[in-house]
C-alpha cells in the first residue's frame, strides 16, 4: 500500500481483476465510456492514471491535468490517442506476451475450423443428421501442403508460426522489415505474399498502412485455394471485397476472430457456408485474461511506486531514445 491513495479514472467495462486490484491501492473513479468525460474539474484534477480496455481519445486526455500514465488492457491500443498522450509526457502501457499464447493457440484452431469444417461437422452431428443423412460430406480442403503467409511476424506472430512448424507447411510472411532470426521466406509486400501463399493469416495492429490492406487485389492473388485467417484487427480487411471472393470462389475459405465493427458483423458473412466466425475471443480464457489484468495494475503500481513502468508502448521508447 502506497501512502497516499492515487485516483485512477477507469472507463466503462474493464475486467473485474482489473477493479478487484485497484481497489487494494488507488481510489477509483468510474465512469461511463461516451463522447465527452462527465465529471466536475475537482475530481479530474484528482486524477493521475487511467486504466482502459477501449477508446481513450485525446479529448479525455485533455480533461486531465494532473493525468501521468494510461495503463491499457490488451496489446493492441490503437484505440488509445497515444499522439496526445506524447505531447503531454503521459506514459502509456499495454498487456503484450501474456497473451501470446492463448492467440496463437486460438489461431492454429481456427485455421483448422476453416479448412477442415469441424465446427460444421459438430453440427451435424448434434443435429441427428449423422443418423439421418450418413457422413458428413467431404472437407474440400485441407492443412496438408499448404503454403502459410503470415502478415506481421511479431511477438504473436512468431508464436503462430512455430507452432505451424509441425503441420509440415511451409512458412513466408511480411513485415515492414525482415527479421535477422528466422528463415522463413520474406516478402516486402503484402501482395508478393499473397502470390506466393495459399494460406495468409493477420496478425497486424489497425494502423492507416494496416487498414484495409487485404482487398480485393489481395484476395485474388491468393487464389481459389486461398484461405484467409484474421486473428489481428477487422479494419485490415475490406469486408465487401471479402464476402464477394467467398461467394464466387474468388478464395475459398475463411476464418475471422475479429471484425471492422464489432460486435456488429455483416449479416451476408453470417450467411455463408465456407466461413468459420468467432466472436473476438482469441485471448479469451479466465487464466490469459487474469495475467492481462494483472499486467494492466502492476504498470500502475510500478509507476507510482518507483516511476518506472513493466510494458511501455513503443513510442514511449521512442521518445525515451
Amino acid at each position: 500500500m502506497m501512502k497516499d491513495r492515487v485516483a485512477i479514472l477507469v472507463p466503462g467495462y474493464i475486467n473485474p481483476r482489473v477493479i478487484a486490484r485497484l481497489s487494494d491501492s488507488f481510489d477509483i473513479v468510474a465512469v461511463p465510456h461516451g463522447a465527452t468525460l462527465d465529471i466536475s474539474d475537482e475530481e479530474a484534477a484528482l486524477v493521475r492514471g487511467i486504466a482502459v480496455s477501449g477508446a481513450l481519445p485525446a479529448s479525455w486526455i485533455a480533461r486531465l491535468p494532473n493525468l501521468e500514465i494510461i495503463s491499457n488492457f490488451g496489446v493492441g491500443y490503437d484505440g488509445v490517442d497515444v499522439g496526445a498522450a506524447v505531447a503531454r509526457g503521459i506514459m502509456v502501457t499495454n498487456s503484450p506476451d501474456v497473451l501470446n499464447d492463448e492467440v496463437a493457440d486460438t489461431t492454429v484452431a481456427l485455421l483448422i475450423n476453416t479448412v477442415r469444417q469441424l465446427p460444421q461437422a459438430e453440427a451435424w452431428l448434434r443435429q441427428g443428421r449423422w443418423t439421418s443423412e450418413g457422413h458428413f460430406p467431404l472437407t474440400p480442403l485441407s492443412l496438408k501442403g499448404r503454403h502459410v503467409g503470415l502478415q506481421g511476424l511479431g511477438r504473436i506472430g512468431i508464436e503462430i508460426a512455430r507452432r505451424l512448424e509441425p503441420f509440415k507447411v511451409k512458412i513466408s510472411y511480411h513485415t515492414r522489415r525482415p527479421r535477422a532470426d528466422v528463415s522463413y521466406g520474406y516478402h516486402a509486400s503484402l501482395l508478393s505474399l499473397a502470390e506466393e501463399v495459399d494460406t495468409l493469416i493477420s496478425i497486424v495492429p489497425k494502423t492507416p498502412e494496416t487498414t484495409g490492406s487485404i482487398n480485393a487485389e489481395v484476395l485474388k492473388a491468393l487464389g481459389p485455394r486461398g484461405v484467409l485467417i484474421n486473428v489481428g484487427r477487422g479494419t485490415t480487411v475490406d469486408e465487401a471485397a471479402l464476402v464477394s471472393a467467398l461467394k464466387d470462389g474468388t478464395i475459398a475459405a475463411a476464418g475471422l476472430d475479429v471484425f471492422a465493427n464489432e460486435p456488429q458483423v455483416p449479416q451476408e458473412l453470417l450467411g455463408l457456408p465456407n466461413v468459420s466466425l468467432l466472436p473476438h475471443v482469441a485471448s479469451a480464457s479466465i487464466p490469459t485474461r487474469d495475467a492481462m489484468a494483472d499486467l494492466v495494475v502492476d504498470n500502475l503500481i510500478s509507476w507510482f511506486s518507483t516511476g518506472k513502468v513493466l510494458t511501455p508502448v513503443s513510442e514511449m521508447l521512442q521518445e525515451s531514445a
